[in-house]
């Protein structure tokens, strides 16, 4: 399995990264003044990085895209994550390389496949999903869930005989993601989202712990443990002791339960 990828910042390094942990040869081809994800994040550019032959080439140039072309002559896929008219003006759409490189897979990930040239980015897309409130998210879920679906995409398409294509959508890779809020599930009152008082974060004597006897036979015996009334307030209870001690506490009775790890520049 021969990659090419012209795929920069988050997702496509992921998906590259993926693939080559799957056994791909991989090359990736940067502009000149290199993938921007070196520059916010270099330790993980590096070990996104890992066993992947970086080319910097000028593909607007003759010599870059003839550079370009041997490699692809040679791939079994390409990978991008740029915009159609963008990947047209350089002669890199599925169309054109059907003619010119007939034995190539290609697979692009785009914001929206339903409006690929608008512009976005990991935040729009949670927010248009409805998965942001008042802080920013902690996580990457737009890029990380499309560089998931990416993954599978490339697989699948190198099952098939070439020229095969695909796209993937970030925004259209949160949709599965977004469903538990739009239905309710995750948001205030709903059951997994703080109504009852078994599945819920807890302050305690010193840090928070996160409660998950979702199940009925871990509820009965978390409230037989702390020899309390079905469906009693935990929150007084859960104030007698650290977050650690709640967290051992729980292991030694098999009950789903967790202290809330901090991060740096977490206020608590």
């Amino acid at each position: 399995m021969r990659v090419v990828s012209l795929a920069q910042n988050l997702p496509g390094p992921v998906t590259l990264a993926r693939l080559v942990a799957e056994g791909a040869t991989a090359v990736k081809v940067e502009p000149p003044g290199g993938d921007p994800m070196a520059g916010f994040s270099p330790e993980w550019y590096q070990d996104l990085h890992r066993g992947v032959q970086v080319r910097q080439l000028d593909l607007k140039s003759a010599r870059g895209r003839a550079t370009l072309d041997r490699l692809l002559a040679h791939a079994d896929l390409l990978l991008a994550s740029q915009r159609p008219l963008a990947l047209g003006r350089l002669e890199l759409d599925h169309a054109t390389l059907t003619r010119t490189h007939p034995n190539l897979r290609w697979l692009n990930i785009v914001g929206d496949i339903g409006d690929p040239e608008r512009p976005g980015h990991d935040l729009t897309y949670q927010a248009g999903a409805g998965l942001i409130g008042v802080e920013m998210p902690r996580t990457l879920l737009a890029d990380l869930f499309g560089a998931e679906q990416a993954v599978i995409a490339a697989l699948l398409l190198l099952r098939q005989p070439a020229p095969a294509h695909a796209q993937v959508g970030l925004r259209n890779a949160l949709e599965t993601a977004a469903m538990p809020a739009r239905l309710g599930l995750t948001l205030p009152g709903g059951v997994l989202g703080g109504a009852g008082p078994t599945y819920r974060v807890y302050e305690t004597r010193r840090g928070r712990v996160a409660v998950a006897a979702l199940e009925t036979h871990f509820r009965k015996r978390l409230y037989e443990a702390l020899q309390l009334r079905d469906g009693e307030a935990l929150d007084a209870v859960m104030q007698t002791k650290t977050a650690l001690q709640w967290e051992r506490w729980a292991q030694r009775l098999d009950l789903p339960m967790a202290r809330v790890r901090s991060l740096p520049g977490d206020r608590r």
